[in-house]
């Protein structure tokens, strides 16, 4: 069991480098140059530009420019966002916690709506209300997020003022953008828990407990929940991941002062340290997710740590 974990921490610093190139260099694909977009008006100084540019270290070679700044990163320091005017370790501190609050309640409604909604499914399977839920289920996983957002705001916001939907991180802002980031989970979520729970029913000691005599109600509860629920926390780890980077287009359109819109803003204004720091963050949030999913499973499944 060591020998695993080891083995997954290496894969998580593998992950971490591997990031940090790709983000180093994907940013810097992006056609401008973040000192013009810094400069603005004042950016007709060629003078001015060569000089900051020096100062930046935007002229040495990228490979020198990468190990600098993932030096520094190593030390914890994120660098400076010149777009900003503050340092980017300050701009995740005052933009993440609205992130992690919309993700976490995304993840929390996806996983309880969608398991709700599983069950309801298998227990009317093959009936018209196992076909009408598992249709809701398709219609949530296809629509756009950024279109359910419009459309939940020009009703609740427009139509009948119901909740905050616009910058605000309060519990009435937060309902809003959290029902347009969970429904696609939620969809993929309810079609997920009616399969396990329809495989578990088909199983042999679901059928040896039934022939016991052991009431129906036990047999779903002891036997089939607790073998067809166990898989969704595989994928609950990938769907953190989903969320967070769902939470771009959302916090976009709510205008939520989070990590989500901070990128989009990094990115127009070519803030390079700003997009390098998120990027590198967000995907070590993701494979740390998995991390703890994967060593979880085993508590809660023996089966898997005898293997």
């Amino acid at each position: 069991m060591s020998g695993y974990v080891l083995k997954r921490l290496a894969a998580i610093v593998a992950l971490a480098f591997g990031i940090s190139v790709i983000a180093f260099l994907i940013i810097r694909l992006i056609p401008g140059d973040p000192v013009v977009a810094m400069l603005g008006t004042s950016a007709g100084d060629k003078a001015l530009i060569e000089r900051l540019r020096e100062q930046l270290g935007l002229t040495q070679p990228l490979h020198l420019q990468y190990f600098v700044w993932i030096g520094h990163v190593l030390r914890g320091d994120f660098g400076y966002s010149y777009a900003n005017q503050q340092s980017v370790s300050s701009l995740l501190a005052s933009s993440f916690p609205a992130t992690i609050q919309l993700t976490l309640a995304a993840l929390t409604l996806s996983l309880s709506g969608g398991t709700a909604l599983g069950i309801f499914a298998a227990l009317k399977r093959n009936q018209s209300a196992d076909t009408a839920s598992m249709g809701l289920a398709l219609v949530c996983m296809s629509v756009p997020s950024f279109w359910l957002g419009l459309l939940l705001i020009l009703a609740f916001a427009v139509t009948w003022p119901i909740f905050d939907v616009v910058g605000g991180t309060s519990l009435k802002g937060l309902v809003l953008p959290a029902v347009t980031l969970a429904l696609g989970s939620l969809g993929f979520n309810a079609r997920f828990v009616r399969s396990s729970i329809i495989a578990a029913l088909s199983q042999n000691h679901v059928t040896t407990a039934r022939a016991k005599g052991v009431p129906e109600f036990k047999v779903f509860a002891r036997h089939v929940m607790r073998n067809a629920l166990l898989p969704i926390l595989t994928i609950t780890g990938l769907q953190v991941g989903q969320l967070l980077s769902g939470s771009v287009i959302v916090e976009t359109v709510f205008s939520r002062p989070g990590v989500g819109r901070l990128l989009i803003q990094g990115i127009l204004a070519k803030d390079y340290m700003t997009v390098q720091a998120i990027i590198l963050i967000i995907a070590i949030i993701y494979a740390v997710a998995n991390f703890i999913v994967d060593m979880l499973y085993p508590v809660l499944d023996p089966r898997v740590a005898n293997r």
